[in-house]
Formats: structure tokens, sequence, C-alpha cells
């Protein structure tokens, strides 16, 4: 199987041969045989997770580019009265460990219920969306495309993120 050999960020290449729509988890991965939507396929191998952004192209062996495209998801938008109070609710989000995709007027996470009445509870505006999910990569990660190995307590929802305990 064609391998991939490097990831391009987004400007960085042109011309790409296919696309692949992937989900978040799809696109944070180590290890991954990715089938893209016009039927490459292709073998991301790499010796740490890393997150693939939407707009960020696969470099393979043969020197074709698959561009890397977010599939869209079940999300929650998430908005508040003013800048301070969506400030306060990410903050909220953060202190939960939530993956999120934070924007100038809304936040984006994965829909949750429990989560939905929470952010209610402290003022927000919340409505279900579908929607690419492209969220932060996290303070613990490093680089754009590079993660720490990392536990899963907090149930996958912050690949990301290291705790030192």
């Amino acid at each position: 199987m064609i391998r991939v050999v490097e990831i391009l960020h987004p400007g960085a290449w042109k011309g790409a041969a296919d696309q692949a729509t992937l989900d978040y988890d799809a696109r944070h991965r180590r290890r991954i045989v990715i089938t893209a939507d016009h039927g490459t396929q292709c073998l991301l191998d790499l010796p740490q997770a890393a997150l693939l952004r939407h707009g960020d192209g696969l470099r393979l062996e043969d020197g074709r580019i698959i561009e890397v495209l977010a599939r869209d998801e079940p999300l929650l938008e998430v908005r508040a009265k003013d800048a301070t109070a969506l400030l306060r609710l990410a903050w909220h989000l953060g202190n939960r460990h939530l993956t999120a995709q934070i924007e100038a007027d809304r936040i984006l996470i994965r829909r949750d219920a429990v989560i939905a009445h929470m952010l209610e509870g402290l003022g927000a505006r919340v409505w279900d969306v579908t929607a690419p999910f492209d969220p932060e990569g996290g303070a613990y990660g490093g680089a754009h495309h590079a993660h720490d190995d990392h536990d899963d307590h907090d149930g996958g929802r912050n690949p990301g993120h290291v705790h030192d305990h």
C-alpha cells in the first residue's frame, strides 16, 4: 500500500489528486488506512499521533497529494450575549477538558445533552448543528500536527490532553 510521507499545511501544496473527507476522530491518528473519496487508498503511519486539519495535504510516496477535508458531524453551537460571556463559557468547557472549536462569536463542541443543559444553565444559547469540526489542537500537543502520548481517562474527548498525576 502506498504510504503518506509528509503532511503539508494548507497553502504549502496545490493540485490534489483526491480528497479524503474525515471526521475529527479519523483526523487525529497515528496509524490509519485512509480511503479517499474517489477510492485512493494510503497508509498514514507516524511515530506519534497527528491532528490532520481541514485543508492539509497528504503527500504520498509517488508525489500525489490527497487533500484532507473535515466531515460534517453532529455538534452543539454555543453562543452568548457578549464576548465576555462567551469567554466564560469557553472557560467552563476547558475546565471539563472538552475539545472545542473556538470562533469569534460561537463555540462548537461535540453534541452532548448533559453539557448542553449545563451551558444553558450558565446563560448560553445552544443549538444542535451539523458542521465540519476542526477544534483547537490543545496546549499539550506542541506544534500544529504533533501530539504527545496521552492517557484516555477523559473518554477520548480531548485526545491531545495530558495530565501530570
